[in-house]
């Protein structure tokens, strides 16, 4: 089949999946008023792969069936394959407005890591899993499905393990195996972009141990499957004019509550089932992957940052204040430090065993770590730029109104040679991106997704070889 047309993926999400909105149920998401615009703009993929500037970028010829294919299945066997890659989220989040398109990115992530782990897990448990894997990832390339990932459980008592809650779904586990497959339930939080994809790829959220037995499972079943439902978060819900939400009214994202009640995973789509030494292993070689994909979007998001608040130190006559060229060299220094470290990640992939790479798991959780740890601190710097016309500016309808329009257009100009009409629109885009309910979103988006701080940390410290250095401390030092 090979690449899909915008209109043709946005046909296969009117299923009759079973998604719910604001207390609603929601029979077609491509046309609800909300939701049809992020699954508008999700299907911003399937358009880039077809768009002469970019098919080079976001496709390639598959050797084995000689078909076209989006890129994002191309397993990375190269740090250059691990480049184009980063470059590709990079150029197509950036297309989307800053904001990360999300229904091929994570899923890939997903089956590359289930590649690596299944090759191990067949070797030590004389499973088949990898062959599973083959033919599953084989059919999204070809059909060009685009998928969403369920990891994150939604854990209960966190300081228990799956096993000891009090009742036994605050982690998805197996409740059921029958000659047709098996049967789970339980719930995942925070599925990005669910109601607007094919497929639902689930993965375990932990290291697991003999008691949670139940809970070591990953498998893939279609977005309609009877028994899975999605509740969708109402971010950003009221966004709709573009003069005051320039980003927010047109680009929109979904995360959803997503249940599974009793639903039936037939056999080929199970790609771990109760091997609980392996189920750590497989959530940390996805994180791997999706950390690097997480990085790769966020620089266009930065640019953003960085071009709205140059553009506002302008308008408002401060570009030459020391305070403000202090500001922007920082904001400079943040996205390029991001933008290198996720490169060099890349540049130092290792070996998974399975015939492909991975990034560097140090230098991409450091980029993750840096990235989350100064987001907040860059965006008070863009607002102190921009100043308290952010949130005590006018509303559209007061600029259009005649009776106020003069008085607004007289007294809020900014530097000769700037309209001020582009000064408000300058003002509602900063507003949108870092004082608004989708610049809310961002705020947290950024500092837990992929991950919280802790997470990143841990991965640091865990995977960096200390031993040179205290080597040489030792040398120095004569100890013994």
């Amino acid at each position: 089949m090979g690449i899909r047309t915008v209109e043709e993926h946005l046909r296969s999400l009117r299923d009759d999946r079973v998604v719910f909105f604001k207390g609603q149920r929601v029979s077609d998401v491509t046309s609800h008023p909300v939701l049809g615009i992020g699954a508008r703009h999700a299907s911003l993929d399937f358009q880039l792969a077809e768009d002469p500037a970019f098919q080079q970028l976001m496709t390639y010829i598959e050797p084995a069936t000689g078909e076209r294919c989006s890129r994002f299945f191309k397993l990375p066997e190269s740090a250059e394959d691990l480049l184009r890659r980063r470059l590709m989220i990079e150029t197509s989040t950036r297309e989307g407005a800053g904001l990360v398109l999300l229904v091929k990115e994570i899923g890939t992530d997903a089956l590359f890591a289930l590649h690596a782990v299944a090759r191990r897990l067949d070797a030590a448990c004389g499973t088949s899993y990898r062959e599973r894997v083959a033919a599953y990832h084989a059919a999204c390339r070809d059909h060009d499905w685009s998928m969403a990932v369920a990891q994150s459980d939604v854990k209960g008592d966190r300081s228990l393990r799956p096993s000891q809650q009090a009742h036994p779904d605050y982690y998805l586990h197996i409740v059921e195996e029958r000659r047709d497959g098996i049967v789970v339930r339980g719930a995942k939080a925070h599925t990005s972009h669910a109601p607007y994809v094919n497929e639902i790829i689930v993965l375990p959220t932990r290291a697991l141990g003999e008691a949670d037995r139940a809970y070591a499972v990953a498998f893939a079943v279609p977005a309609a499957t009877p028994g899975l439902r999605f509740i969708g978060s109402p971010f950003s819900a009221a966004a709709t004019s573009t003069f005051h939400h320039p980003l927010s009214a047109e680009h929109k994202m979904i995360e959803t509550v997503t249940v599974f009640d009793n639903v039936l995973v037939p056999w080929e789509r199970v790609f771990m089932k109760g091997e609980h030494q392996f189920a750590g292993d497989l959530a940390n070689s996805f994180v791997e992957y999706h950390r690097f994909t997480a990085v790769s979007y966020k620089t266009p998001w930065l640019e953003l940052m960085l071009g709205a608040a140059d553009l506002m130190a302008e308008y408002n006559g401060i570009e030459r204040a020391a305070h403000v060229r202090e500001k922007l060299s920082a904001l400079v220094g943040y996205l390029e430090a991001v933008r290198a470290l996720i490169q060099q990640a890349a540049l130092g992939c290792r070996p998974t065993g399975a015939g492909t790479v991975a990034p560097d798991s140090v230098l991409t959780n450091i980029a993750k770590c840096y990235f989350a740890t100064h987001y907040h601190q860059m965006v008070s710097y863009v607002q102190d730029i921009a100043g308290g016309l952010l949130v005590t500016g006018p509303s559209e309808e007061d600029w259009l109104n005649p009776e106020t329009h003069a008085d607004l257009e007289h007294y809020l100009g900014g530097k000769a040679g700037v309209s001020t009409e582009a000064r408000l629109r300058l003002l509602n885009f900063i507003r949108d991106m870092c004082a608004s309910d989708y610049g809310g979103y961002h705020e947290i988006l950024n500092l837990h997704a992929e991950g919280g701080l802790e997470a990143q940390k841990m991965t640091i410290l865990r995977n960096y070889d200390r031993t040179f250095c205290r080597d040489v401390v030792k040398r120095f030092a004569r100890l013994a």
